[in-house]
């Protein structure tokens, strides 16, 4: 349908759409995608053949890098070489920017539970992003039976939370996100890069059942954010500036 895009082509009817820019659509690739690996890792190395860039047709590991197209609102799956063309800062707003491999957590600052209910989201995570083409926008998405559902979202209070946790205000427009997850032992925040969002959208589409989820969802996710975890690293103000 008209608007479709980003990650709302994962949205349930009955959300709540606010105005503001479009996150990117989804890569080639409808599956699930996965954390990226590390750089040292084995694996993602070797072509699967079932894949290829979207940018010079080379065939690409199915571990491998995004670009999003700002202006499209879409993300393209890339080989190594077309990737690194794009992660160099240049000046203004760029059409083709390289999603980064980015995770970041803030463990010196401790949400408290209250501040999280705040927000009015029903469930216990969320992730939040920002569009380069309205920067004063923000959407919100949390996982659900169809993928995920968008919310309206209190742009005061985000601010305040923004001004007692500074990482919710450091993603990158367009391809990262501020992603909240409250459980029973507490809250924890994360930059993540964008295409992770499409993982954990994509890992709700297609595990969850019932009312709560079911297991299998409940254990994707657990997955999921034990991924994040591993791969986080300590965020200070310098290290906003990427």
């Amino acid at each position: 349908m008209a608007g479709d895009t980003g990650l709302r082509r994962f949205v349930q009817s009955g959300g709540h759409p606010q105005s503001g820019g479009s996150p990117p659509t989804t890569p080639q690739d409808q599956r699930a995608p996965t954390l990226k690996p590390s750089p040292d890792s084995p694996s993602g190395n070797s072509p699967s053949g079932n894949e290829k860039c979207e940018l010079c047709a080379t065939e690409i590991p199915d571990e491998h890098g995004h670009i999003a197209d700002t202006e499209a609102a879409s993300l393209m799956c890339a080989c190594r070489a077309c990737y690194l063309l794009f992660t160099q800062p240049r000046s203004g707003r760029r059409k083709y920017v390289a999603v980064p491999d980015r995770y970041l957590a803030d463990t010196s600052r401790v949400m408290s539970p209250a501040e999280w209910d705040q927000l009015e989201i029903p469930v216990g995570l969320a992730f939040f992003l920002r569009s380069s083409r309205d920067e004063a926008s923000l959407a919100g998405f949390y996982p659900g039976p169809a993928g995920v559902t968008e919310c309206q979202l209190d742009l005061q209070q985000w601010a305040q939370l923004v001004a007692s946790y500074p990482l919710l205000g450091a993603p990158v427009p367009d391809v990262e996100a501020a992603l909240i997850s409250r459980s029973d032992s507490g809250v924890e925040y994360f930059l993540v890069p964008i295409d992770a969002c499409y993982e954990l959208a994509g890992r709700m589409r297609l595990y969850w059942r019932g009312f709560d989820g079911g297991t299998q969802a409940q254990e994707s996710l657990a997955a999921f954010l034990a991924g994040v975890r591993a791969r986080a690293r300590p965020f200070s103000l310098a290290s906003s500036d990427g």
